[in-house]
C-alpha cells in the first residue's frame, strides 16, 4: 500500500473529496459515477500505467445521459451486481501494473438494443420534424 497516498491526492484532486479511507467506495462515498467514473479510470491508468484490458466498466459505475428504452431492457450495469472500486485497489494495481479484479460469470448482450432502439427513435423524431417543417414552409 505504498501507493496510498498518492492514490488519496488523486482522487482528492480528481473529486474535491478526500478519500480518508482505504476501503471507501468511490462511486458511492466520493460521488465518482457516470462518465467522470469514466474519465477517472482513464486518467489514473495513463497515469499510473496500469493496463486495464480485463476491466469492466459495467460492474463499476452506470452510464450518464437519458437511455429512455432502458427503462425497459436493462443496460449492461443494471444486469450485474456493482462492484465497488476503492483508494486501496487502485493503490495495489499500481503495484501490479495491471487491473486484477475477478470478475464473477455473467452474460451480457454483444448488442445493446436499448442503445440502438434509442437511436431509432431519435432519428424518427428529427426525421418528423424535418418534414414538419418543410411542410409548414410549403403551406405557407
Amino acid at each position: 500500500m505504498k501507493w496510498i497516498n498518492e492514490i488519496r491526492n488523486f482522487l482528492e484532486d480528481y473529486s474535491g473529496v478526500h478519500a480518508d479511507d482505504p476501503d471507501m467506495d468511490i462511486f458511492k462515498d466520493m460521488g465518482i459515477v457516470g462518465d467522470d467514473f469514466h474519465e477517472m479510470i482513464e486518467k489514473y491508468s495513463e497515469q499510473y500505467d496500469v493496463d486495464m484490458s480485463g476491466y469492466l466498466w459495467y460492474f463499476h459505475t452506470d452510464e450518464e445521459g437519458n437511455n429512455f428504452v432502458g427503462n425497459f431492457i436493462k443496460p449492461p450495469n443494471d444486469r450485474v451486481k456493482r462492484i465497488p472500486v476503492t483508494p486501496k485497489m487502485l493503490s495495489d494495481f499500481i503495484e501490479t501494473k495491471k487491473w486484477q479484479v475477478e470478475y464473477p460469470e455473467h452474460v451480457i448482450p454483444k448488442r445493446r438494443t436499448d442503445l440502438l432502439i434509442n437511436q431509432v427513435i431519435v432519428i424518427a423524431l428529427l426525421v418528423g420534424l424535418i418534414v414538419w417543417g418543410i411542410i409548414s414552409f410549403f403551406d405557407k
